[in-house]
């Protein structure tokens, strides 16, 4: 996917020249060294993201057209348009319509390297399209066909047409311990921690990011 596609972007030395192309980008991430003191990557594990970002994004940032361009080739046997919007918009966090390298840098290093406290509290901000604070069965919902719609059929070619709302009733109802119709973040991150169905669940979320 995406992250991974760049994370295996040929290690380049890295010259004033890129000094130079970091600062005539339209948009200018921040400096490195706060980038590393935010993250969870080396100085140069970030130069490296950072060169693989700007051959994909030579603006400095990704709007969400190109970003489900990109995405989509890497799940070409079923539909990711769906996904990677959800996805989009939980890379970014300021709601301005564009990821930039440093929204790139910090959800990314939670994915690949952060806590399971943390990896949960990045997939609820995901599940809560809303940002309101709650998932609803609605939302999750939306985001389990989003992700068998990418998978593709010939994924899961025995599941039936009602599998994902299914896979969302039994979750819903191990996760939505006081019976209000709503996931609070409390109830999915001690959900997800005490059930291994749940975290295997949230496995299949990793592989598709």
């Amino acid at each position: 996917c995406v992250p991974r596609r760049i994370m295996t972007a040929s290690a380049e030395s890295y010259s004033v020249e890129d000094e130079l192309e970091m600062a005539t980008v339209r948009h200018r991430p921040e400096a490195l060294e706060l980038l590393e003191a935010q993250s969870k990557f080396t100085k140069k594990e970030l130069q490296i993201l950072y060169r693989g970002f700007k051959n994909e994004c030579p603006s400095g940032v990704v709007n969400e057209e190109t970003f489900k361009e990109i995405y989509s080739q890497f799940f070409p046997q079923g539909d990711s348009t769906t996904y990677a919007h959800f996805l989009f918009n939980a890379f970014d966090t300021d709601h301005n319509g564009a990821v930039s390298f440093e929204d790139f840098i910090k959800g990314l290093s939670i994915l690949l390297r952060g806590t399971v406290q943390e990896k949960l509290n990045w997939a609820f901000n995901l599940y809560d399209i809303n940002k309101d604070g709650y998932i609803t069965k609605e939302e999750m919902l939306d985001i389990m066909k989003a992700i068998y719609d990418m998978m593709g059929k010939c994924t899961y070619p025995v599941l039936k047409e009602d599998a994902p709302r299914q896979h969302v009733e039994t979750f819903f109802q191990k996760m939505d311990k006081n019976k209000d119709g709503v996931v609070t973040i409390d109830e999915f991150i001690e959900s997800c921690q005490k059930d291994e169905n749940i975290m295997r669940s949230m496995q299949l979320f990793e592989n598709v990011i």
